[in-house]
């Protein structure tokens, strides 16, 4: 019920309500269901890195991955919106270079994702949003 309501608001005001969380700002990820086909949204904190975006698939510290993550790895292909834009992304994991570099800038901004760390058997993964180009379909830049 509060995801609902809280993609509802962000919807509704362009990211003016819901836009942020304890400072940390917010985005929404819109998934295809990988056994319902249907669309999911999520809101994920987030920080920038270049023009890609990095996100945490803490789940709050569960032993298993968020379901957004799990639908991501059937099909990498998804929706953000931040704020008012909306642009297509393609997702990875980060490289283990990659979350040593982007791992302190999130827990900087959400100190919590330490301590759902050591609540889980499971390494916590970042994940990497790569715009992908309207006009070709595919990712600005390849990735496995």
């Amino acid at each position: 019920m509060f995801t609902s309501t809280h993609v509802l608001l962000y919807r509704l005001t362009d990211g003016r309500l819901g836009g942020s969380f304890r400072g940390a700002p917010v985005l929404l990820l819109t998934t295809i269901g990988s056994k319902s086909g249907r669309r999911r949204t999520t809101p994920l904190l987030y920080v920038n890195d270049g023009d890609r975006i990095a996100v945490v698939a803490s789940n709050n510290g569960r032993d298993k991955d968020p379901s957004w993550w799990y639908n991501m790895k059937r099909n990498p292909q998804a929706e953000v919106q931040i704020e008012n834009e909306k642009k297509r992304v393609g997702a990875a994991k980060a490289s283990p270079e990659e979350k040593r570099r982007l791992w302190p800038l999130l827990t900087k901004i959400y100190p919590t994702y330490d301590v759902y760390q050591t609540r889980t058997k499971r390494e916590i993964p970042v994940i990497i949003l790569t715009p992908i180009s309207p006009s070709t379909g595919n990712l600005e830049a390849a990735r496995e």
